[in-house]
């Protein structure tokens, strides 16, 4: 027989786990999705390039002989040598430096020292690879 006055449990424990898995793949999906807009961007005026910097190649051999362009350097001179030579190029201009593998680290850093000390702020170590 039905009893009125008998109040139903409710149990939300369901809903909220229900819930949760949505909220939580709506998080999920939400930063994936990529919103695309057509934009189109005004004609600029083109630029020439007036004048391409020459850029600098140091060569450094096993036996520490320095080489840039047809000069041949001591390694124990080059950093007063290239300071003194430095100033006939442009310091903007970018500057490779090729060293030999058996070279030691401390070597290779004197070389890439010297170049930054005589003014050169765009300095690459080259390898092979």
């Amino acid at each position: 027989m039905f009893n009125w006055e008998e109040k139903p449990d409710l149990n939300i424990t369901p809903l909220v786990d229900v819930m949760l898995v949505m909220l939580a793949i709506l998080m999920v999906t939400t930063p994936a999705l990529i919103y695309e807009e057509l934009i189109e961007l005004p004609k600029g005026s083109k630029t020439k390039v007036l004048q391409k910097s020459e850029s600098l190649e140091i060569r450094v051999d096993k036996k520490k002989i320095i080489y840039l362009k047809k000069d041949r350097f001591n390694f124990n001179n080059f950093a007063d040598n290239f300071i003194l030579i430095a100033s006939k190029y442009d310091k903007k201009s970018p500057v490779y430096i090729r060293a030999d593998k058996s070279l030691s680290y401390g070597d290779v850093m004197f070389v890439l020292k010297t170049v930054k000390e005589a003014g050169f702020a765009k300095v690459s170590l080259v390898t092979d690879g």
